[in-house]
């Protein structure tokens, strides 16, 4: 099969793909490092070496309006429609290049510390044993639950809300504007799907300018009001950022969270023998948790634009106002890098992934993202130790955020 074809096959819009991108990913990877689709218009890195430095790369960004306006970038101005998903986007730390993104992560690192993270360990497995508690009853009048509707989900929610200090009534809120918004950011996307998010996130705004207000008037200990009242030399977030900060915890650490926890125990089910590593001590969960990022990754792709003359990429010179597209789903089974990747290994314990990013924009959540998720594997883990599939999953039909619709899981007393 010559290159041209196989780039063909790299179709977000094909279900056979999305149900399983991995033989193209691999076929591609091992066949060019970096590739031209014309139907995203961008560059597409597919190894591990190439898509780890590309990501500490500062010829490179995630935005470009820093050095350039949109006409000297050779880019259309942002399409008016979607000017509430742009305000949503315009102070997000996954946006901004330096000085803009340094003083805001300076900031906000002040409030959202490894302690401050480390402090809420009690609390996170607190909402664990809640929801796994309402697993067990629905295991018991239905024989069976999902894990994402059931467990990951309101757990995830419930965990971002405590931290900042979000209402818990509001969490079924919150997540159906995270989920519309998120819808944004993929490849393929209508009209319909735009209009959606575009409302979530007029919406969401609105209701994040009313919480902080709320915090101005009665402020507490939670993460809103730190970010309200942190100060550095005199320097203070103002309301946009501290809206934007907001809104990014909780859409990407809540889609990570539930992705991960999804597509993990898809994999963990369809390897019965690595799920007895876990039952039986062998492998720590928290050791787990780094396999669960890297196998079926629930980011799948992640963009950059080129901001300087002269930059070569994989052998490839590429042009000022292109954009780079890092295939992380093909990356993290580059046999370049890993040994066996195609292997399902939960006892592997390598955190030099990418699933969390890198350089400057390597993901601020990590460690509450990890500690989630460690948690959740020990809960799922000793209350279920004969967990088994109820029926297939299918994925979501979408490419750059990997995830299940759903995870139906039983009890096997055979096992």
């Amino acid at each position: 099969m010559d290159l041209a074809e196989l780039i063909s096959r790299f179709d977000v819009t094909d279900p056979a793909f999305i149900a399983d991108p991995y033989p193209t990913l691999d076929r591609l990877r091992e066949a060019t490092p970096i590739f031209w689709n014309d139907s995203s218009r961008q560059w597409m890195l597919t190894r591990f070496s190439d898509v780890a430095t590309t990501l500490r790369d500062r010829r490179v960004g995630r935005g470009y309006t820093h050095r350039y306006s949109h006409e000297e970038f050779g880019r259309s101005a942002p399409d008016p429609r979607w000017a509430a998903f742009n305000e949503h986007e315009r102070w997000s730390l996954l946006s901004l290049e330096p000085p803009d993104h340094t003083r805001l992560r300076r900031l906000i690192s002040k409030v959202f510390t490894p302690s401050s993270i480390a402090q809420l360990h009690g609390r996170v497995s607190e909402f664990s044993d809640r929801r796994l508690d309402r697993c067990s009853e629905l295991i018991g009048d239905t024989g069976s639950f999902d894990l994402l509707t059931d467990y990951a989900q309101p757990y995830s929610v419930a965990v971002i809300c405590s931290m900042l200090g979000v209402p818990t009534e509001d969490a079924d809120r919150l997540l159906a504007w995270s989920h519309a918004i998120v819808k944004m950011y993929e490849l393929s996307g209508d009209d319909e799907t735009k209009i959606a998010a575009n409302a979530a996130a007029a919406d969401y705004i609105e209701y994040t300018r009313e919480l902080i207000a709320e915090k101005r008037r009665r402020p507490d200990e939670l993460l809103v009001s730190q970010l309200v009242q942190v100060t550095d030399g005199g320097d203070t977030l103002t309301e946009d950022e501290i809206i934007c900060t907001t809104m990014v915890l909780v859409e990407a650490g809540h889609e990570a969270t539930v992705n991960t926890l999804g597509n993990g125990f898809r994999a963990l089910m369809h390897h019965p023998e690595q799920w007895n590593r876990l039952t039986s001590g062998d492998v720590a969960p928290n050791e787990a948790v780094e396999e669960l990022l890297r196998f079926d990754a629930p980011l799948q792709m992640f963009e950059r634009w080129v901001l300087e003359d002269d930059v070569e990429i994989a052998g490839q010179r590429i042009e000022v106002g292109q954009e780079v597209a890092m295939l992380f789903g093909a990356a993290q089974r580059d046999p370049r890098r890993f040994d066996d990747p195609g292997r399902f290994d939960i006892g592997r314990n390598d955190a030099s992934h990418v699933g969390f990013g890198g350089g400057i924009h390597f993901c601020i959540g990590a460690p509450l993202a990890r500690m989630e998720l460690a948690v959740s594997v020990e809960g799922l883990v000793t209350r279920f130790p004969t967990l088994t599939l109820a029926e297939e999953p299918e994925y979501h039909p979408t490419f750059v955020i990997r995830g299940l619709t759903e995870l139906r899981l039983s009890t096997d007393a055979s096992r």
